[in-house]
């Protein structure tokens, strides 16, 4: 049934102007606003619309995952620009001092948007 389908995600936000200052500045990725909403291009012309939603309540599990090649280098280019990424300290996710998880599996660090909705950073070992 959907097979052939051009498929898209969709996350919520509280303010469709910070969030459109993060994505496309901080971040650096292609926007575009239908609707007065926000639509952000990623590679492979895939497409994922942020839609401001009044009683948002942030995901609590990863809601966009980045890889990149070098995490370490990520998370300090991210850090320049202002974004904090979470520490863990759980009896199953450690993180370092940086926010970066080292614990098995691939290395990873994830932060927040201004709407609280969690993104990571992944070390992609296939790049």
């Amino acid at each position: 049934m959907f097979k052939d389908t051009q498929t898209f995600s969709s996350f919520s936000v509280n303010d469709i102007q910070k969030a459109r200052e993060f994505y496309g500045n901080v971040l650096g990725l292609d926007i575009t606003t239908p609707m007065d909403q926000l639509q952000l291009s990623i590679a492979g012309g895939y497409k994922i619309f942020v839609y401001a939603k009044p009683n948002h309540v942030p995901a609590t599990f990863t809601v966009l995952n980045f890889p990149v090649t070098d995490v370490e280098k990520a998370v300090d280019e991210l850090t320049a620009k202002g974004v904090k990424f979470i520490i863990y300290n759980e009896e199953y996710i450690k993180t370092d001092s940086k926010g970066v998880f080292r614990g098995g599996g691939p290395v990873i660090a994830w932060f927040t948007d201004p709407a609280g909705n969690i993104l990571s950073v992944v070390e992609n070992t296939n790049s």
